[in-house]
């Protein structure tokens, strides 16, 4: 602690993979959700040179957080230096460094550099920035070794896809019927049960028990942002056995024939459940067409009646 009430620390790792490749995944924010565990969605506010500010959902010690960041981009130094603008109580302050260090032509060193302060340096609210802290860091440079190492194996394993319905009705009314999950329940016949929370206005926690073609039910929580009444992006935290990773995007867009309504997945399949899940024989291939159809038969009944309800509320 360099001054009363401020904490730095600092966490580390070696990568098996080359700095600047490091740099640049680090330095792609679009793509935090799928890399770090505690990244729930992330959204440019404003881009320059060098220069960008960012806002980014996360949770820390099991709570749903949101805050905007400054960040400052060095790809010659393999630097970005990051400073939160509004931090979330307990937090005070918020701002550290990412330094890439290269070991060798094929590993690197990741340093991740923190200082905060706790809201009227509360001894207490100082102790849950520490453990979040903590946990955090380890999670995501761990995530970020893994993403790393295992690229080339992955990218089979990691695919996206969309379907998209036109609606001759508002977006604000298909908005509305995928922003109200807690309804759910009653205008959907694939959704079993609903456990829905919004404590933070645009910021929900959905948790729910959906039917499977087979008559099987499964239970899957995410955590959802909400942009009225443009989009709705999300994050699967509990997850079906063969998916290691499912973030999502539910977008609105008006135009003069009416609304385009569509659903968007990215997927990292879980090959350890293949053969448990589809049999002994089932290949990656028989995996992502298994995931693919499950996902887009919801998500196209899901789409169908939001067109119903908005088409209904012209």
């Amino acid at each position: 602690m360099s001054q009363e009430g401020l904490r730095e620390v600092e966490h580390d790792i070696t990568i098996d993979a080359p700095a600047d490749a490091v740099y640049r995944l680090i330095a792609e924010v679009e793509n935090w959700p799928r890399i770090f565990p505690p990244t729930i969605y992330v959204d440019h506010v404003e881009r320059g040179e060098g220069q960008e500010r960012i806002r980014i959902w996360a949770t820390a010690n099991g709570e749903a957080k949101n805050w905007t960041s400054r960040r400052t981009l060095d790809p010659r130094a393999l630097r970005i230096t990051f400073r939160q603008e509004v931090s979330t109580p307990p937090v005070a302050a918020m701002g550290g460094t990412w330094i890439i260090e290269p070991l060798s032509d094929s590993s690197s060193r990741v340093r991740l550099l923190h200082d905060y302060r706790a809201v009227d340096d509360d001894p207490e609210g100082l102790k849950w920035i520490d453990e979040a802290v903590d946990r955090n860091s380890r999670s995501e440079l761990a995530a970020l070794k893994s993403n790393v190492e295992l690229a080339h194996a992955s990218a089979e394993l990691t695919f996206s896809f969309e379907d998209t319905v036109r609606i001759a009705g508002s977006a604000k009314d298909a908005y509305d019927f995928i922003n109200e999950a807690d309804l759910w329940v009653e205008r959907l016949p694939h959704v079993a049960s609903v456990r829905f929370s919004e404590d933070t206005p645009g910021l929900q926690i959905l948790e729910m028990d959906t039917r499977a073609k087979d008559g099987s039910t499964h239970t899957t929580k995410s955590y959802r942002v909400a942009f009225p009444h443009q989009r709705i992006a999300y994050k699967q935290v509990t997850l079906p056995a063969l998916m290691t990773l499912h973030t999502g995007i539910w977008t609105f867009t008006e135009d003069d024939g009416g609304v385009l309504a569509t659903s968007q997945h990215t997927v990292v399949l879980n090959t350890a459940s293949i053969a448990r899940i589809l049999g002994a024989e089932a290949t990656v291939a028989d995996a992502r067409e298994y995931v693919r159809s499950a996902l887009s038969t919801n998500s196209r009944a899901t789409l169908g009646h939001a067109r119903d309800h908005a088409e209904r509320r012209r």
